[in-house]
């Protein structure tokens, strides 16, 4: 399904997921604790991270200077409040309900049916994601991805089962939920609102390691903060029948 802007989105299917990691995952963090959650709604999730050309079609070139790059590339130093002010915009010139992610949605539709570490598998390497393209630091895929030190155009590696890319690596995204611990008790439609000051981030990044690319990672930014390596996708909501 394509909106009037052309940003394109796949229906994600209502269902149940472990949220987490098991204990036996290689570099999981104490906060992924696994407990089964519920998406009691379907919801179209776009395919790609927000594109350079998709911002300044909403936003403007005004709002552009620190986001560089060719079209396709998904747009970076963009605070969590700016993806709000990007929402809020979008769902005026369009009459539709658009969102960031929860981080419940954010995972079921990374996994896409999957339980392992990544959708593919339990190992991560070069030709399946973008990411350790750092010439500075995690350095394992520099020349691999040919230019180094940022992401790649989206679409670059194959999408996960549901048509979903770059959900592993490229650029971390921004999600709804303030950052905290969750429990290992069975949870509907979950969204953290009260606790925390930090917003969560998923997916990994072409900055880091592979293992920050996992399903299950969890990590979280300052909702002002503006970083080269982080970006955001959207959901929208299906209207109430």
């Amino acid at each position: 399904m394509h909106n009037s802007l052309g940003m394109e989105f796949v229906l994600v299917p209502a269902g149940m997921f472990l949220m987490g990691s098991p204990l036996d995952e290689a570099y999981r963090s104490p906060s992924e604790v696994q407990h089964p959650v519920t998406i009691s709604r379907p919801f179209y999730m776009q395919t790609t991270e927000v594109t350079v050309d998709q911002w300044r079609a909403v936003m403007g070139r005004r709002f552009l200077a620190r986001k560089k790059g060719s079209g396709d590339m998904p747009v970076v130093k963009v605070s969590w409040y700016d993806c709000k002010k990007f929402i809020r915009k979008l769902n005026r010139m369009t009459g539709d309900l658009y969102l960031l992610p929860t981080e419940a949605q954010w995972e079921y539709a990374a996994r896409a049916g999957s339980e392992t570490p990544y959708f593919w598998g339990s190992q991560i390497d070069c030709s399946r994601a973008m990411f350790a393209n750092n010439p500075m630091k995690y350095d394992a895929c520099v020349g691999v991805h040919q230019a180094s030190g940022r992401p790649k155009p989206v679409k670059s590696y194959p999408p996960n089962a549901w048509g979903l890319y770059d959900m592993h690596g490229n650029v971390w995204e921004w999600c709804e939920d303030r950052f905290g611990r969750y429990g290992a008790v069975s949870m509907v439609d979950p969204c953290e609102t009260e606790s925390g000051k930090d917003r969560v981030r998923r997916g990994g990044s072409w900055f880091g390691p592979g293992y920050s690319c996992r399903s299950a990672n969890r990590a979280y930014g300052h909702p002002m903060s503006r970083l080269q390596n982080t970006g955001f996708r959207l959901v929208m909501a299906l209207p109430d029948r």
